[in-house]
């Protein structure tokens, strides 16, 4: 009875003992980890970066590198890759905005300030006969009218820094506010701007509905969102040639001019998987936009969308 008792004990302490050994509890640690690393990984939302897919709250610095890598020959690369029609966009797709004096403009992605040094251009050249087609010119009053207010949101310091040399060179210091922000949480108050322009930004966010959706939130009733992107060229036969040019001369280019293959080469992927034409328009109503349209240019190597905020 006694010997049966002992071994009882015996057995208990040493399962006790097992239980609490440093390689047990190790294991157990372990185990607990993988556990909750699972569970973490599975409530992660991945986007893509190129081709790759990446975590979305990972894709943020990997676009900044690319940027900051590119921001001092971005210009220059812009001309050799598209042999300078990227200009003829640019100019068509501000001669559709029309802007006007005493709007408030914000430009997402802007940081080079291509687009905003193109909109004070062409309100120098329209604006005062826009002003005398209103009966403005003679009152003395739509002196502060003249004012336009052009704010340039970029997440990537290095393109801002690149804008505001450029801005002084031009003399448009007095002009532009550059600011450092995220397109999709503008640091911009709700419905206090009349026109929302992006210019091959939109592409490069983690979540373009975000984005979409903050453009319509920082719009005025009547206000206007405008992007000018790289699309889909529709047709199968220049399609070929020009995914052939994209793949095997841009990130060459790239290497040569910029001394970069890899931003160049996500340059390329990334448009493949920007939404069509279609797919990018439905976004726009699905925020609320209204009167949505979108222009190809050069057989679609580019497209114009715009909507109103009604």
């Amino acid at each position: 009875m006694h010997a049966r008792k002992a071994i009882h004990i015996y057995k208990t302490i040493a399962a006790r003992n097992h239980q609490s050994s440093p390689l047990v509890c190790i294991g157990r640690s372990l185990h607990r980890s993988l556990v909750n690393y699972d569970q973490e990984t599975n409530t992660r939302s991945t986007t893509h970066f190129g081709y790759q897919t990446v975590y979305e709250d990972e894709k943020e610095a990997k676009v900044a590198e690319v940027f900051h890598n590119v921001a001092n020959k971005y210009d220059l690369m812009n001309d050799a890759m598209s042999f300078g029609i990227h200009r003829l966009w640019k100019d068509t797709f501000v001669s559709q905005l029309n802007p006007r004096f005493g709007w408030n403009i914000l430009d997402i992605g802007g940081g080079t300030g291509d687009i905003s040094f193109r909109i004070l251009k062409y309100l120098n050249i329209h604006g005062s006969q826009q002003m005398k087609n209103e009966n403005l010119a003679d009152d003395h009053s739509s002196d502060t009218r003249r004012n336009c207010t052009i704010n340039v949101v970029d997440i990537n310091q290095s393109m801002l820094d690149v804008g505001k040399v450029r801005g002084e060179k031009l003399g448009y210091q007095e002009d532009i506010k550059w600011i450092k922000g995220d397109a999709e949480n503008l640091p911009v108050k709700d419905s206090s701007v009349d026109l929302v322009t992006a210019a091959f930004a939109i592409r490069n966010v983690t979540n373009i509905r975000k984005a979409i959706s903050e453009a319509y939130r920082v719009l005025t009733p009547g206000g206007r969102f405008s992007v000018l992107e790289f699309s889909h060229v529709t047709n199968p036969y220049l399609r070929s040639v020009y995914d052939m040019y994209s793949f095997e001369m841009i990130p060459v280019m790239g290497e040569i001019i910029a001394e970069d293959w890899q931003s160049y080469q996500y340059l390329v992927e990334s448009i493949r998987k920007f939404p069509t034409q279609e797919e990018f328009a439905d976004m726009f109503k699905e925020a609320g936009f209204r009167f949505v349209k979108w222009q190809n240019l050069t057989f679609g190597t580019v497209a114009i969308h715009s909507g109103f905020k009604i």
